[in-house]
């Protein structure tokens, strides 16, 4: 009986001849392998009185009937689950699953606010790398303006009169040298023209007075 993969037995007396899902003459219990622990409800009564009748158990009901018999052990408990029981493991497994369910959105939120905690974190080292960054440039900036006015530019020195080569000097010398050659004409004196300027004019006194 059961679901797919969630399977549970019941142990029931059939005719040999009869298919293993076929019909049976009656029901001794059933097994639940799949709980925790397993469970196992067994008629003792009617499970000894087909025994004593000749029925032959297979394999499995055989194993059932012996833990049966010794009264269960951690893997298999016996006899049906008591509703309180049943009840109260109930609400234990939906408290639990509601406690995973708190934990896992408790869990959810502190990652969310790490999260944004972390971002916030990397945004304000952001932020001050960036200022730090800007007043290193400004400071940068204000050392080399600084620096570019103490510096001092070298002047190109004026340019000084060529001297003469020495092909110009040998040239000037000779030019001196034919100068001091020729002298040039002397100039009248001053006192000399006046004289001889006199002495015409004395004589043409004297042409006019033998004319009158």
């Amino acid at each position: 009986m059961g679901r797919k993969k969630t399977p549970h037995y019941r142990v029931v007396v059939a005719d040999s001849t009869s298919p293993r899902d076929g019909r049976f003459v009656e029901t001794l219990g059933y097994y639940k392998p799949l709980a925790q622990p397993a469970r196992l409800v067994l008629d003792m009564e009617r499970v000894e009185h087909w025994l004593t009748e000749g029925a032959s158990p297979s394999g499995t009901v055989k194993s059932l009937i012996a833990k049966a018999r010794r009264g269960g052990d951690d893997s298999v408990q016996l006899g049906e689950v008591d509703a309180e029981e049943r009840e109260a493991k109930r609400v234990e497994e939906l408290a639990a699953r509601r406690a995973a369910e708190n934990k896992a959105a408790t869990d959810a939120a502190a990652a969310e606010a790490a999260a944004a905690e972390a971002a916030a974190a990397a945004t304000a080292a952001a932020e001050k790398a960036a200022e730090e960054e800007a007043a290193a440039n400004t400071a940068e900036s204000a050392a080399e303006a600084k620096t570019a006015g103490d510096t001092v530019i070298p002047q190109e020195p004026k340019d000084a009169p060529d001297e003469p080569s020495e092909a110009e000097a040998d040239v000037e010398a000779a030019e001196a040298a034919v100068g001091e050659a020729v002298a040039p004409e002397a100039a009248p004196e001053p006192g000399a023209s006046g004289d001889e300027d006199g002495g015409d004019e004395g004589e043409m006194d004297d042409e006019d007075d033998e004319s009158e």
